[in-house]
């Protein structure tokens, strides 16, 4: 028998396992990365558009348009033709009645027993409200409530058979480039389906509470109101606005996240309205100037101006404060805290972590209901009069509170302060917009009534290294801070 010799390969040097090693995890890498790329990107939406389309509907609405008198003929006042062209006008009047006016929109259905979401503005005014289903079946519509700052509407058809529904996704999840699907209306051409990506988040448009995903999904006029899908088939979003100057689609779409739909239709359909948390106060955005004034390591967070009768004052919240924290969640700026503190329920006693005079301090705020508290007037702050005296200091003349000035300035007697009587066009506060008859509250977080008093502010400042100085400026009763340098006289 013929012995063989069998040959083994060496084994690898240190620096070659090293080398395959790396070549091996980069292939598994870039096999994962292909792999992902193959699930993300859809091979077609008909399935998906076959199980969420009969949830999708048409709205239509009818409004009473009352007839207008329409232009009036150019007569000089005591002609003859006087009297017979407003006989003439009468009798056209007379003959005219009140028309109907219809809309088309889109909607959908978010239970079986027949609640409908759709655009407040697809059904603002409308006397009659139908929904059209994919079936072809059309149901009259009852208006439960609408909120207007998110122009969202909830609506309830009746049914003896269980519809069709879908249900919301949480949009918080949802990121630049994931696949989404518009169901709607278009032109009111009926049940259309277009496909596209997400474009973008947290857009806003005109609203304080706006949370908009941007598409370029085709949503042209009449897709109001309709959803947008993730590619579990759940609402993400609904389609509210387009971005155009010929009014077509050219994919910039804006459909209201779902987490604020959601939160809009829960309290619509238990109250008939929306009931948003109230923290009591005004605010403004914290910039690196500001930032520096105040002491703060970076610039974030919500700078309270102003703090009205209501829940933050009765919690010792003051101005000039800075939240940095809101029941738990960082604030970012002034939007990110008005959302949170609108989306929070009314009553809710939250933790509030605000940054005063170098240091962080917890308040406790048990919100108030923004929607009674919509009318609220700051309260004036009480100190005394100040001798007419004046300065110029920063770029700014400045001029303590007397009779005259209130007077002239619409200011009642217990306002107090330093009035701006003239502001250096080359100053850094004019670029800033101070202007002549602004009225400065404080200067440093504390009041100044005096003008020794603002010499004072000023003065600590600068022993304390400060670059700037930190003034609390009201216009017109409305507040903001300003931050001027100390490098000017």
């Amino acid at each position: 028998m013929t012995s063989q010799t069998i040959s083994l390969p060496a084994a690898p040097r240190p620096a070659m396992r090293y080398a395959l090693g790396l070549l091996l995890g980069l292939a598994l890498v870039l096999t994962q990365a292909i792999a992902a790329q193959a699930r993300s990107a859809p091979e077609g939406f008909a399935d998906l558009v076959g199980k969420v389309g009969p949830a999708v509907v048409n709205i239509t609405t009818s409004t009473t348009v009352e007839a207008s008198d329409g232009p009036r003929p150019m007569v000089p006042e005591g002609s003859p033709l006087e009297d017979f062209f407003r006989d003439f006008m009468d009798r056209q009047r007379e003959g005219q009645r009140p028309r109907r006016s219809n809309a088309l929109g889109s909607g959908f259905v978010i239970s079986e027993d027949g609640y409908i979401v759709t655009n407040n503005h697809v059904i603002a005014k409308a006397d009659e409200i139908s929904v059209e289903f994919q079936s072809g079946i059309t149901l009259d519509a009852k208006l439960i409530g609408t909120d207007p700052k998110v122009d969202i509407a909830l609506l309830k058809v009746e049914s003896d058979e269980p519809l069709p529904f879908v249900s919301f996704g949480d949009s918080d999840v949802m990121r630049v480039g994931e696949w989404v699907l518009a169901i709607g209306n278009p032109l009111g051409q009926g049940f259309s389906a277009s496909a596209g990506i997400i474009s973008a988040r947290n857009r806003e448009l005109s609203g304080p509470y706006d949370d908009f995903i941007q598409t370029d999904a085709a949503i042209n006029k009449g897709n109001s109101g309709g959803p947008l899908f993730n590619m579990d088939g759940e609402v993400v979003g609904v389609n509210t606005a387009i971005l155009s100057p010929t009014g077509g689609s050219i994919g910039i779409g804006f459909s209201m996240a779902s987490n604020v739909v959601q939160n809009v239709v829960n309290q619509l359909k238990e109250y008939g309205e929306t009931r948003r948390g109230w923290l009591g106060v005004r605010i403004q955005d914290v910039t690196e100037d500001v930032a520096e004034a105040l002491g703060l390591e970076a610039a974030g967070g919500a700078l309270v101006t102003d703090v009205p009768e209501g829940p933050a004052r009765e919690a010792g919240m003051e101005a000039s404060d800075v939240i940095t924290s809101f029941d738990g969640t960082k604030v970012e700026d002034t939007r990110a805290l008005v959302r949170m503190v609108g989306r929070t329920e009314v009553g809710k006693a939250v933790r509030v972590v605000v940054f005063r005079d170098g240091a962080t301090k917890t308040l406790k705020v048990t919100l108030g209901r923004r929607e009674e508290a919509e009318g609220s007037v700051p309260a004036a702050m009480q100190t005394p009069d100040g001798a007419p005296e004046k300065t110029e200091m920063l770029g700014i003349s400045l001029s303590a509170l007397n009779d005259e000035l209130r007077q002239q300035l619409g200011l009642d007697g217990e306002a107090t302060g330093l009035v701006v009587t003239d502001v250096a066009p080359e100053s850094e506060a004019y670029e800033k917009g101070l202007r002549a008859g602004d009225l400065i509250a404080e200067a440093g977080q504390q009041e100044v009534s005096s003008v020794s008093a603002f010499e004072e502010r000023v003065e600590a400042a600068r022993e304390a290294g400060r670059k700037s100085l930190l003034l609390l400026v009201r216009r017109q009763g409305d507040p903001r801070f300003v931050a001027l340098s100390l490098d000017e006289g």
